[in-house]
């Protein structure tokens, strides 16, 4: 990594090298474009500031019970995988409050489950949801911190 002097801010920045997949650098400098971002090098730190803080709360495990919805696309042909993500649920009924079952095409379900709980036990759930066969897409919203 190379440090360097910002002439427009007079912070220092830090110059790294990522190396991607050509069709998701098109994908994103496309989206990034549409949206009006001038640099790539500053859409790409408002999405590694968004990571950061969207997953700040797993490091935040002060024993408190802390409110939110973990967000699942799933594959809904995929064999057993319905009845493994309903025990999943089941096992962890403590903190999982509600579910939401949406078809969203002929394939593709999304589940909106609210949780409160711990974040060991709600990390533990999404974890467990994440690394489903079939299942495509988990993201965990904390509402309270």
């Amino acid at each position: 990594m190379n440090k360097q002097q910002n002439p427009d801010t007079n912070q220092t920045i830090t110059r790294a090298g990522v190396t991607f997949p050509p069709d998701l650098l098109q994908d994103f400098d496309n989206i990034t474009q549409k949206m009006g971002y001038e640099s790539r090098s500053k859409a790409i730190q408002d999405v590694i500031r968004l990571f950061v803080t969207e997953r700040s709360w797993i490091q935040k495990d002060d024993g408190a019970k802390h409110a939110g919805v973990i967000l699942m696309v799933y594959e809904h042909d995929t064999r057993g995988l319905k009845a493994e993500l309903t025990e999943t649920q089941h096992h962890h009924k403590t903190i999982v409050t509600s579910t939401m079952h949406i078809h969203i095409n002929d394939k593709d379900c999304l589940e909106v489950i609210a949780i409160k709980g711990q974040v060991s036990e709600v990390k533990h759930l999404s974890d467990e949801l994440a690394t489903r066969k079939g299942v495509k897409l988990v993201k965990t919203v904390m509402a309270t911190t």
